[in-house]
């Protein structure tokens, strides 16, 4: 085995040759890039020895902890037994039992199971599925996808799409068309019924509505939403307000698709955010969470009645992965199963969930934070320029702010958390499903530090 590189080699070889996902590379011109080494629980290293608590979760990832021997070892044993073989034709019996036990933990009738490697896969054949099934069924018309604002759904191009957020699509304009966007359910900045949460709600869902008479209903294909929607800043959804969705897309014939690359696995406390909120979508999309990160898998989950027109004789969803269902993916990811039931991470998630959110609302008496919203183990701290008025910064500010100080000082004062500008500026914070009150007062404490801080610069 080759000899690992010393910190200074590290960071050479980082400048020089690694080209790191949505940064800013010129930043690390004159600064070291962060090096992360190793992890254990809740914790990680850098290559300098320094500790940092992973408030993120490596990207809302890393459900039950780094250093778990117990999945370290299911992948090691099944790379030995089989390391790879595809499920185009063929099946391997690690993708058949992750798939059964996968349509056994989903609401309802969500029985099929595609495999892919990532989230935005998902969401990819999540679309391509629905574009195909309803040319199969008759209806070759349905094209089109119903997304929310802000919301991020990917970066292939499909995926991109349906994504909320102008400015990282711009840079690969023309897109797939045929995609629209919806308000999203930030009730911090209602346009309507800022003083009734319920009647915002049926506002928002009701826009969905009118997007697919608009479009056409019979040019519709899906609407994507989020159980929380991440981006923008963790918006759950008002009561009664994907219950309403489900019904607009049944009167108008259109496929519900629960986007929970984020939300599924336990961060809000359940298997799937479809089951937290009480709502039967037509497909789930997954990522993340399955493996705890240890290996990349994605996939969905559709309804039978999906299924139904690829059973006939001749019939095919024409579409495939290479590495989708991959054996040492899915032995990972029911090692992670096994962790979630023996270690009680979703009664874990149910139990603190309440103590994060309270831990967290104790910053609301800084004048810098406006708003704490969330679920589960996946908040959101909006920070404001006047609390009373609600008044957000300018871009250059929020720039300013959250690249330019909060984003380096979090990490410099032991805390692995998201200083976000897509919408309005905000922090994110999504710890391992494992943490709980000492790892809730540790976050707390040194947010209140640095957004102090934070505060007096301004």
């Amino acid at each position: 085995m080759a000899a690992h590189l010393s910190p200074e080699q590290l960071q050479r070889a980082a400048k020089d040759h690694l080209w790191m996902h949505f940064t800013e590379m010129a930043a690390y011109d004159d600064a070291d890039v962060p090096v992360i080494t190793r992890g254990e629980g809740a914790y990680v290293y850098d290559s300098d020895g320094n500790r940092y608590l992973d408030g993120l979760a490596g990207l809302f990832v890393s459900q039950v902890g780094h250093g778990r021997s117990e999945i370290a070892d299911a992948i090691a044993e099944q790379a030995r037994e089989l390391a790879y073989f595809p499920i185009w034709t063929y099946a391997h019996p690690r993708a058949v039992e992750l798939a059964d036990r996968l349509a056994g933990l989903a609401p309802g009738d969500l029985d099929r199971v595609f495999f892919t490697t990532s989230g935005s896969e998902a969401v990819e054949s999540a679309w391509k599925l629905a574009r195909q099934y309803f040319k199969a069924i008759g209806e070759p018309t349905r094209h089109k996808v119903i997304s929310r604002r802000l919301a991020y759904h990917g970066t292939s191009m499909g995926a991109l799409s349906i994504t909320g957020l102008q400015a990282i699509k711009t840079p690969f304009e023309p897109l797939v068309p045929s995609t629209v966007q919806v308000p999203n359910t930030n009730f911090y900045r209602a346009p309507r019924h800022g003083d009734d949460l319920e009647a915002f709600g049926r506002w928002a869902a009701d826009q969905i509505e009118e997007a697919i008479v608009q479009s056409g209903p019979e040019t519709v294909a899906a609407v994507y939403v989020e159980p929380v929607q991440n981006s923008g800043g963790c918006f759950p959804p008002p009561p009664g307000y994907l219950q309403r969705v489900r019904e607009i897309c049944d009167r108008h014939g259109v496929l519900m698709v629960s986007d929970e690359v984020i939300c599924a696995f336990g961060r809000l406390g359940e298997y799937f955010g479809a089951t937290r909120y009480g709502y039967l979508p037509d497909m789930i999309t997954f990522a993340k969470g399955a493996t705890s990160g240890y290996v990349p898998l994605g996939g969905l989950i559709a309804r039978e009645k999906l299924m139904e027109p690829f059973k006939e004789e001749g019939a095919a969803f024409l579409h495939g992965i290479t590495f989708a269902g991959h054996p040492v993916a899915a032995a990972a990811a029911l090692a992670n199963l096994d962790l979630f039931e023996s270690e009680g991470v979703l009664d874990n998630v149910r139990e603190n969930g309440p103590v994060l959110r309270a831990t967290l609302e104790k910053l609301l008496d800084l004048p810098i934070v406006g708003d704490v919203r969330g679920d589960g183990f996946f908040y959101g701290i909006e920070l404001v320029k006047d609390r009373e008025t609600k008044e957000t910064f300018t871009e250059e500010e929020s720039h300013r702010l959250l690249k330019g100080f909060l984003s380096g000082a979090l990490f410099d004062a032991g805390l692995i958390c998201r200083a976000d500008d897509r919408g309005e500026p905000v922090v994110q914070l999504s710890p391992p499903l494992t943490c709980g009150p000492e790892q809730f007062d540790e976050i707390e404490r040194i947010l209140r530090k640095v957004l102090t801080e934070a505060w007096d610069r301004l």
